[in-house]
C-alpha cells in the first residue's frame, strides 16, 4: 500500500542542454526542471546526470565545473557514437520514464520514452542551419520522436508542423506552453537616458536582425528613440555583427546580457520587437508580454499564437512593414497601453512555469 511518503513516479529528465552554450532549449530545460522539482510532491524528478540543485543560469557556459562538464558530454558523445553499447543504461538511474533531450541520438530501450518538440526549422529552413544541426535533427526525428510513447510540443504550431513534416500521430503530441520566470511579472525598469525599442535574441540569420536594421535606417522617430539590441553571437552571425560594430545611428548593441539583468532591461523598453523568420515558441516575446511591454513580431510560425492580442504582426521579410509598425506603435501611447495590457493578461494566464510543471506531471502520469 502506498503512503504519502512513497514516490508514485520516477521521471528522469535529460539535463544535457544545461552543460552546453545554448539559448532557448537551455532556458526551457533549466526552468522546467526547477519547477518540476517544486511541483512534484510524491513523485521523484531525477536528472541525467544527477544534479542536487541548479546553479545560476548562464547561456554562455555550463552550469557545472569543467571536469564534470567534459565527463558528462564525453559520455553522451560516446553513447551517440557507439549505439550498440548500452553506455547510457550503465550510467542512468532507474526510472519509469526517460525524457530525452535533443542531444541524445540513441536512447536506451526498455523504458518509457518522451521528448519535447521545439521547432521544425531544420526541415523548413535548412539554409539557416549548419549541416551538423540538420543531421542531428534527422537523427532526433528517426531515433527519438518516432519511438517515443508520447511527446510534448511547446506550441500548437510546432505540434502541427511535426505531425505534417514527420508523419507523427498528432494524438501522441500534447501542447504544453513553457513559462516565463516570475521576476518578469512586475519587473522594475532599468534606468535609461533615452527611450528605446528592444530586440533580445541570438544574432544569427533566423532571427532576422539585418532586416530590422534595414527598417531602422528609415525610421522617422530615430532621434527620439534608440534601438537596443541584446544577444550573443550565434551561427553565421558575422555579417550582422559587423553591421552592429559599425554603430549605426541610434543603435546600441549590448552583446550578451546576464540573465538577472534581462527583466529590468525588458521592463524599461517602450516596445519590444522580434522579427524572427520562424520560432517554436519565442521566449523573448512571452517575456516582454509578462513585463507588460507592447510587442511587434512576425506573422509567421507560432508567433501569432504566442502573442495573441498583445502584438502588432508584420511580414518579417519586409523592412517597410517593420518600420511602419514601429512608427504606428510609438506614435500612439494608447495603442502601447492596449497591447501591453493584452499581452500581460495572456502571459499571466498561459505562461507560468508552475502551470507548465503541473501539466507536465499530468502528462508523465498518462505515459
Amino acid at each position: 500500500m502506498l503512503t504519502s511518503c512513497q514516490p508514485i513516479m520516477q521521471i528522469l529528465i535529460d539535463a544535457t542542454p544545461l552543460f552546453l552554450r545554448s539559448a532557448g532549449v537551455k532556458n526551457y530545460t533549466y526552468y522546467w526542471i526547477q519547477n518540476l522539482w517544486q511541483q512534484a510532491r510524491n513523485d521523484r524528478i531525477l536528472t541525467f546526470p544527477s544534479l542536487a540543485r541548479l546553479g545560476a543560469l548562464n547561456h554562455e557556459r555550463s552550469i557545472a565545473g569543467a571536469a564534470r562538464t567534459y565527463l558528462h558530454l564525453g559520455r553522451v558523445f560516446a553513447a551517440n557514437a557507439a549505439p550498440s553499447l548500452p553506455l547510457l543504461r550503465w550510467t542512468m538511474p532507474k526510472a519509469d520514464v526517460f525524457h530525452v533531450s535533443n542531444q541524445i541520438r540513441f536512447p536506451p530501450k526498455g523504458i518509457k520514452l518522451t521528448a519535447t518538440i521545439y521547432d521544425m526549422t531544420c526541415r523548413l529552413m535548412p539554409e539557416l542551419h549548419t549541416g551538423a544541426n540538420i543531421q542531428a535533427d534527422e537523427s532526433l526525428a528517426k531515433n527519438v520522436f518516432s519511438r517515443a510513447d508520447r511527446l510534448i510540443a511547446i506550441s500548437e504550431n510546432s505540434r502541427q508542423d511535426a505531425a505534417r513534416l514527420l508523419g507523427l500521430d498528432a494524438d501522441r503530441i500534447e501542447v504544453i506552453y513553457p513559462g516565463v520566470p516570475e521576476v518578469y511579472f512586475g519587473a522594475q525598469a532599468r534606468p535609461s537616458e533615452q527611450p528605446y525599442i528592444l530586440y533580445l535574441g541570438t544574432i544569427e540569420p533566423r532571427k532576422n536582425v539585418d532586416t530590422l536594421l534595414d527598417a531602422w535606417a528609415g525610421f522617422r522617430f530615430r532621434g527620439d528613440f534608440d534601438l537596443v539590441i541584446a544577444g550573443a553571437s550565434g551561427w553565421a552571425g558575422d555579417k550582422t555583427l559587423a553591421r552592429l560594430a559599425a554603430r549605426p545611428a541610434g543603435v546600441r548593441y549590448l552583446g550578451y546580457v546576464p540573465e538577472d539583468e534581462l527583466p529590468g532591461l525588458m521592463a524599461g523598453a517602450t516596445a519590444f520587437i522580434y522579427p524572427s523568420l520562424y520560432e517554436g515558441f519565442g521566449f523573448p516575446v512571452a517575456q516582454a508580454m509578462a513585463a507588460g511591454i507592447p510587442v511587434i513580431t512576425s506573422n509567421t510560425s507560432c508567433l501569432p499564437e504566442v502573442a495573441g492580442q498583445g502584438a502588432l504582426l508584420v511580414d518579417p521579410r519586409s523592412a517597410t512593414e517593420i518600420r511602419a509598425a514601429m512608427e504606428k506603435l510609438l506614435a500612439s501611447p494608447a495603442l502601447q497601453k492596449e497591447l501591453g495590457a493584452a499581452g500581460l493578461a495572456r502571459a499571466q494566464r498561459e505562461y507560468r512555469w508552475d502551470i507548465c510543471a503541473r501539466k507536465s506531471l499530468e502528462f508523465f502520469s498518462r505515459v
